[in-house]
């Protein structure tokens, strides 16, 4: 009897394992829902083609800087007339009226016949490894050509001394009608002898200032003894 009802009890146990195992448990009325397991986030992706291409680029102009090689990245704004404060607006109209006058193109550049051009017309013709040493010489963005501001930098080394005298350069700064030691740095042979001046001419200013100053005074003190002078009288005439 014992062994039969022990048997039975088995053999329930072995059921509810087997529903279990089938299907999900019911969860208890009142019990808390079970909290829903997170999903898994999305891997990371990888870097776009573009942006591999950008990178590589910026690592690339970082070694050209490091090696020297790098072409300086100019300003999109040019005001010629703070970058060249040695010279006077009017010597820089002059320059920018031969600058278009050269530049046949309209397209705010000297190129290399272009330049072979204005060479031959001031009298001075070059070779072509001649105008190419020339622009080569101040050319800043290796653009092969000359723009507004690096035609103006010939004029700035030629009045700083900086150009050699038997230079394309140099001669183009020398034939062309322009005085640009004079009206760029006042009649002065370089820059420090332009210092110099502007010196000077602060001291001649501050003397005249200061001859200005002592006249007033003595304006003043002749007015002082004038009323002076009359007061006393008008004692004596009261008197």
């Amino acid at each position: 009897m014992a062994s039969e009802e022990l048997a039975c009890k088995l053999e329930r146990r072995l059921r509810r394992e087997e529903a279990e195992e089938s299907g999900p448990q019911l969860a208890p009325l009142g019990a808390p829902a079970p909290e829903p397991k997170p999903e898994p986030e999305p891997p990371a992706r990888a870097p776009t083609a573009s942006a591999d291409a950008e990178l590589s680029a910026q690592l690339s102009r970082r070694l050209d800087i490091n090696e020297g090689a790098a072409r300086p990245r100019r300003c999109r704004v040019f005001n010629p007339y703070t970058e060249f404060p040695e010279f006077s607006r009017r010597l820089i109209k002059d320059l920018e009226s031969m600058f278009k006058l050269y530049d046949a193109g309209r397209d705010g550049f000297i190129d290399l016949m272009e330049l072979k051009l204005m060479m031959e017309k001031l009298g001075a013709p070059q070779t072509h490894l001649g105008l190419k040493s020339m622009i080569k010489e101040v050319d800043e963005d290796f653009d092969g050509k000359l723009s507004f501001r690096e035609f103006l930098l010939i004029f700035h080394k030629a009045a700083a001394g900086e150009l050699q005298e038997d230079s394309g350069l140099m001669a183009l700064a020398k034939l062309s009608e322009i005085d640009v030691a004079l009206e760029g740095v006042k009649g002065a042979k370089n820059f420090f002898e332009a210092k110099v001046q502007a010196l000077s001419l602060a001291s001649k200013f501050e003397a005249e200032l200061k001859a200005e100053q002592d006249e007033r005074k003595r304006e003043e003190e002749e007015r002082r003894l004038r009323q002076a002078a009359f007061q006393k009288l008008k004692a004596n005439f009261n008197t």
